[in-house]
């Protein structure tokens, strides 16, 4: 079923309405959606490497609003709907270790889950559910993701269809790094 999801969104990037497309993807990502918009972007771009930057902000402007659907769900309907989400996508069973310490670490897990490979959706719902303030969710989720939009855009907008094979494999793993890095820094600063 995944693989037919993909299929599917994949070819939402060639639809004469693909903008529109990618905007409902992004923003379903964000909340319950499996597929992320990233695979619809890489495409979109390469074909009209002119609209890359309206591509990325759709992308970003979208995203955000999905997470503002997903931290309603997990504020105000958590037990019929984000629960589910989280479960159908096998994360129920830490979901209260996770509750006690998630705000803990303020912007950091949206910062994080927005940049990396980790679904952002689960921190959208968890976010709304812990009861993150509201703003600080509101801010990191548009920095963070107009930052994986927005540098997915420019490298294909500069360098064009040599670099999709490095934005599939490494890119992810690149953001995990920098965020490792970050927080190591932060770390080091702090007790040093």
């Amino acid at each position: 079923m995944i693989k037919r999801l993909y299929d599917w969104t994949l070819a939402l990037a060639e639809h004469p309405r693909a903008l529109w497309a990618l905007a409902l993807v992004a923003f379903v990502e964000s909340s319950f959606f499996p597929i992320p918009p990233h695979i619809m972007i890489i495409p979109m771009v390469i074909a009209t490497p002119h609209r890359a930057w309206t591509i990325a902000l759709v992308a970003t402007v979208a995203s955000v609003l999905g997470g503002i659907a997903g931290y309603m769900i997990g504020a105000f309907a958590f037990d019929a709907i984000g629960q589910p989400i989280l479960e159908s996508l096998g994360k129920a069973d830490r979901m209260a270790e996770f509750n006690e310490r998630f705000n803990d670490f303020g912007f950091w897990p949206v910062f994080i889950a927005g940049l990396t490979p980790f679904p952002y959706k689960v921190i959208t719902i968890m976010s709304g559910w812990t009861g993150l303030p509201f703003v600080t969710f509101l801010v990191t989720s548009i920095v963070a993701r107009a930052m994986i939009f927005f540098i997915m855009a420019g490298l294909l907008w500069k360098f064009g269809p040599p670099i999709k094979v490095f934005i599939e494999k490494y890119l992810g793993l690149l953001f995990t790094a920098f965020v490792i890095l970050l927080i190591g820094g932060f770390y080091l600063v702090r007790h040093i």
